[in-house]
């Protein structure tokens, strides 16, 4: 997980909308914007018809009566509309040398100040938890309108639709695209409190899934027998997932898969109990339900909601934004139309296909055929169509805790790594010393900065005696996210270009770093057919997050649709 590397870019991500923005009246009538209009077409040309249109629309559509007067919103727009090519180019790299400022410092002491919570720093405290919902950046967009600095963007750079950016982006250059950044994006007026309360809506959410894990050496079968060390702890998110794709080469592996798809299940439909979760101190019979202290069954309340209660928890944070965005009034949108810049029709098209194609049986048949029994749901996971080494999980494990026993270790040897992936020398030199490495509370992620000044965050999950092989798997992915954030900000031509325009291509940096791991500890490929069983490996991997996307789109579609539907509707 890459966290967005311009996460506070308020001078970069002021949106153009219509007039009807956050559902106040507009402050400048269209009698006087059609005025201030006619005045700078007259003076600059018809060759500024188009600037001067949408940055009088733009400016007007935030402008609000505390800003000032009709009048003085003309004498804004006539002194600061910028029409000679030579001083927009110089105002256009200012603003890029602000933004770099303001927001490279701002996502700084984010990350500086949630260490407590987002690393492995011990027992967060209610000190911790309140700083962490804190966002120091909250007021910096009522700032910026106060001191009318956000509205010299909204003038002089025009923002444009989605379906404007597919039309011209053929004949667009690098430098047009670089203006459309600096116009775009969807962040609006919205006031400080509201900012306040989104930022702490979401440090909650992702505190819920950092702290969610599951002590593997305290679930039981029903004979009372554990079936895993007693020190393993798996999180959640991935952890506990990646332990059933591990059980494939254990030949009494199936039994284990079996108990662990039955926690995935009692996670889902919040019949876990409450104390199994981060916790050890009882007994479990995920098949059961049953919960022992001491070898005795004893009374344990579910989970109840809490899952799902967070989620509608994210979904009311997100639907915050939605008055102040009417363009964009949805999450949806604003994820499609201006975060990933593809049509969510066409995203359900693609992955439709993809869900509906007979090569999904033919590859079934062919891990059925591996296995030689019924695929089970868990069979989504199935990670031998690419062979990968003879080594077991535990002799993996014993090899990473060897070449990695702390975090330290992994950040001191990122450049022989990137050499070994195919880096020059000298790219891994210029790279290596850009990463920090920290040891996470979660199971890791990517968390890049706003500044060249500053290192990508690169957290890690390790347990007190080194990296497991799990641990060092999803490492290697985020280390991919993390030297794509290098090179996309460090080797970028226009700042506001730094950040990928979505996901899609620092993940694909992400999953072939990881899909390398076992290259990097020195264990050669001798399968003759790994090429080969690599693409269909990569269509099995692809079914299964088509499935898991779709799922995810109509939840939040499902929910825009029943805004007040309670964590159980949503668990349904």
């Amino acid at each position: 997980m890459k966290k967005n590397l311009l996460l506070i870019m308020p001078l970069l991500l002021l949106a153009w909308l219509p007039l009807s923005a956050q559902g106040t009246t507009p402050a400048v009538d269209g009698a006087t914007r059609q005025q201030i209009k006619d005045e700078l077409l007259q003076k600059y040309g018809a060759a500024q018809k188009f600037r001067i249109d949408r940055g009088i629309e733009q400016t007007a559509a935030l402008w609000r009566s505390e800003d000032g007067s009709p009048a003085e919103f003309g004498d804004y727009c006539r002194q600061h509309f910028v029409a000679d090519a030579d001083t927009l180019d110089a105002a256009f790299k200012k603003m890029e040398f602000y933004s770099e400022v303001i927001g490279g410092h701002f996502g700084e002491m984010g990350l500086d100040k949630d260490q407590p919570v987002d690393l492995n720093w011990g027992e967060i405290t209610p000190l911790d938890q309140a700083m962490n919902q804190f966002n120091p950046a909250a007021h910096i967009t009522d700032d910026l309108f106060a001191s009318k600095i956000a509205f010299f963007t909204l003038l002089n750079f025009p923002s444009y639709t989605l379906e404007e950016k597919m039309t011209l982006a053929p004949q667009w250059k690098r430098g047009q695209w670089a203006y459309a950044r600096m116009g775009g994006g969807n962040n609006t007026r919205i006031p400080a409190a509201v900012n306040q309360k989104i930022s702490a809506l979401m440090a909650d959410a992702h505190r819920y899934v950092s702290e969610y894990n599951i002590h593997m050496g305290s679930l039981v079968d029903a004979k009372m027998k554990t079936h895993f060390p007693a020190d393993m702890v798996l999180i959640s998110h991935w952890g506990i997932r990646d332990e059933l794709k591990a059980r494939y080469a254990d030949k009494q592996g199936l039994f284990k898969q079996q108990l662990i798809y039955r926690v995935m299940e009692r996670i889902i439909r919040q019949e876990i109990p409450a104390v199994m979760v981060n916790s050890g101190k009882c007994q479990w019979d995920p098949f059961s339900n049953k919960v022992f202290a001491n070898g005795k069954e004893i009374s344990a309340a579910h989970e109840d909601h809490v899952r799902y209660q967070t989620f509608l928890k994210t979904f009311q944070a997100m639907r915050l934004m939605d008055p102040y965005s009417p363009q964009y009034p949805t999450h949806v949108r604003r994820s499609f139309d201006v975060n990933r810049e593809i049509p969510e029709k066409d995203v359900e098209a693609m992955f439709g296909e993809l869900l509906s194609s007979p090569q999904v049986k033919k590859v079934a048949a062919l891990i059925r055929k591996r296995l030689g029994r019924k695929l089970q749901p868990f069979d989504i996971w199935y990670p031998a169509l690419r062979s990968g080494g003879a080594e077991s999980e535990e002799e993996l494990d014993r090899l990473v805790r060897q070449k990695y026993p702390t975090a330290m270790a992994f950040e001191k040897d990122i450049a022989n790594i990137l050499v070994k992936l195919g880096f020059s020398s000298d790219s891994a030199a210029y790279i290596a010393p850009k990463i920090q490495v920290d040891p996470a509370r979660g199971s890791g992620h990517c968390a890049g900065p706003g500044s060249r000044k500053f290192k990508m965050r690169l957290r890690v999950r390790v347990a007190a005696e080194g990296f497991d092989y799990k641990g060092f798997n999803i490492a290697m992915h985020e280390l991919g996210h993390a030297v794509e954030g290098v090179l996309d900000l460090h080797r970028i031509d226009f700042y506001s270009l730094a950040g990928v325009p979505n996901n899609a291509f620092t993940e694909a940096f992400a999953f072939i770093f990881q899909d390398r791991d076992l290259e990097v500890l020195g264990i050669p490929e001798k399968d003759p057919r790994q090429k080969d069983l690599k693409v269909l490996d990569t269509f099995w991997n692809t079914y299964e997050g088509a499935g898991v996307s779709l799922v995810d789109m109509r939840a939040w579609n499902w929910l825009y649709a029943h805004p007040q539907a309670k964590a159980e509707e949503l668990q349904q």
